[in-house]
């Protein structure tokens, strides 16, 4: 069973904003109790935090979809609704998280770092926030937000200091078994590592990581092998040490040759260039090992590697070869720059910028802003009165204004929002403010429709009225007084 995994593709959805209730305070002896409408809650988040007790991405690779609690409805009486439950994933140290195009969207270092995958969607507002000296009592409310969705990629790159490299069974197990801690698996056949291996190494009164990244092969930088998979692994190294293998029986392999096989795929991969290299030729112990490593020292010095002739068996080398690699972690920390304390910067808006900007797209007139976005989403467009309260909001925000600028006229198709979630209508230009021209709550006669129920009622109560009216005049007239006569009727 897989007990490691550095690369998982995860489906994360926040939770969505609660609708914002519309309601009136009804109270014996209070007809006018106003709008008492709650706000909706807030949409849970996922966010995704380091843990440095997590090891793997193991956990996401089983169940790869996430999300977070919606945010409950307003309710009568001003209570604002719950908010919905934010989920936490906790990662391990070094996991960069990237989109389903590879672009790189947070890179998590550090114990408590966060970052937030998919944000809450925002709780819509009730008629009471809504309610003004021109409105009174809304006969509508604000719907919630929807959450954020969206794929993401985790890919967990080892937080180490130092890297070993080198062939399948060079020993690099072996290395780091006894420079460390660590217990990695030990065999005499090859790719027996086939997770990167972490282990602590302390020389003298400095503490450094190394891993040990499963062997590299020629065609590792184009998926041969196991190398391209764990060759992110190095990339946060401070050091490469190359460990070549003295004694190899296999035919056409050598120190020099395995030196640069190795190098190569790593100019392949790219982004290594500047890291120190060091050269342990190992199992010098065998017979012949340390004959091959003779040979092979003076070649290795003339091309200006640092070379150490050790034994993971024997410990020869294994003391200097520890407080040399010390030394360049040390002058590595040293030279990075002092990380500060994150600041919170505020920028203010420019004072020409309005927040949303106007273009024509094949004949059509298409509206893009945070703003305008959000308040299309949140507007119930079978409530007339919530349609003119946008209407309203997106006047006074000067949509209206710009859409004049660029040569639109009445009529014309306005789009507002992306193109998997647009609005499209037709536009009328709003000429005055729309509060004090409602009718009846919850209608608004600037979008009046044909309403052939409503007119087929108006029609029979007229034709009861003239009734009503006709009968009253005969009345009148079998009493002998004198009828009423109507405006319409003829003296």
């Amino acid at each position: 069973m897989t007990t490691f995994v550095d690369r998982v593709e995860l489906h994360v959805a926040a939770g969505n904003g609660g609708h914002g209730c519309a309601s009136v305070h009804r109270e014996k002896f209070k007809p006018l109790g106003g709008p008492d409408g709650g706000n909706g809650g807030e949409g849970g988040s996922v966010t995704l935090v380091v843990d440095s007790q997590i090891t793997t991405l193991l956990d996401y690779h089983h169940s790869r979809s996430r999300k977070a609690g919606n945010g409950k409805p307003g309710a009568g009486g001003h209570r604002t609704g719950a908010l919905g439950e934010d989920i936490v994933l906790p990662v391990p140290d070094g996991t960069v998280v990237l989109d389903r195009q590879g672009n790189l969207l947070a890179d998590l270092v550090g114990h408590g770092t966060s970052f937030i995958a998919a944000a809450g969607g925002r709780g819509g507002l009730g008629n009471s926030a809504l309610s003004s000296a021109r409105r009174k009592a809304p006969g509508f409310a604000l719907l919630g937000e929807p959450g954020e969705v969206r794929d993401i990629v985790l890919e967990l790159k080892s937080v180490a200091d130092v890297a070993l490299v080198g062939y399948p069974s060079a020993g690099k197990s072996s290395l780091i078994s006894v420079l460390s801690a660590a217990k990695p698996k030990i065999a005499d056949y090859p790719f027996t590592t086939l997770v990167p291996n972490l282990g602590v190494v302390t020389a003298g009164d400095s503490v450094y990581t190394i891993a040990d990244v499963p062997g590299l092969i020629p065609g590792a930088s184009q998926g041969k092998g196991l190398g391209l998979e764990f060759l992110r692994h190095v990339e946060r190294c401070s050091v490469l040490v190359h460990v070549l293998d003295c004694a190899t029986l296999e035919p056409g392999r050598d120190p020099l040759t395995d030196l640069e096989t190795i190098e190569a795929e790593l100019a392949q991969y790219g982004g290594l260039e500047d890291r120190p290299r060091l050269v342990a030729l190992n199992k010098v112990d065998v017979p012949d090992g340390q004959d091959i490593a003779d040979l092979t020292r003076a070649s290795l010095e003339e091309r200006g590697y640092r070379v150490f002739e050790v034994s993971a068996a024997s410990r020869k080398g294994l003391r200097e070869l520890n407080f040399a690699l010390a030394g360049i972690v040390a002058e590595a920390r040293a030279a990075k720059p002092v990380q500060e304390s994150t600041r919170i910067v505020l920028r203010p808006t420019a004072v020409d910028d309005a927040g949303f900007t106007v273009t024509e797209e094949d004949g059509a007139f298409r509206v893009r802003g945070v703003k305008p976005e959000r308040w299309v989403r949140q507007t119930d467009f079978n409530n007339d009165e919530a349609v003119g309260y946008l209407a309203d909001r997106l006047a006074r925000l000067g949509v209206e204004d710009q859409l004049w600028k660029s040569g639109a006229h009445e009529g014309d198709t306005v789009i507002i929002g992306p193109d998997e979630n647009a609005v499209v209508f037709d536009w009328e230009p709003t000429m005055a403010a729309g509060a004090e021209m409602l009718g009846r709550r919850g209608e608004d006669h600037r979008f009046d429709a044909p309403r052939p129920a409503v007119d087929r009622r108006r029609e029979k109560q007229k034709g009861k009225d003239a009734a009503e009216a006709e009968y009253e005049a005969f009345e009148a007239l079998s009493s002998g007084r004198p009828a009423e006569l109507g405006e319409d009727e003829d003296e």
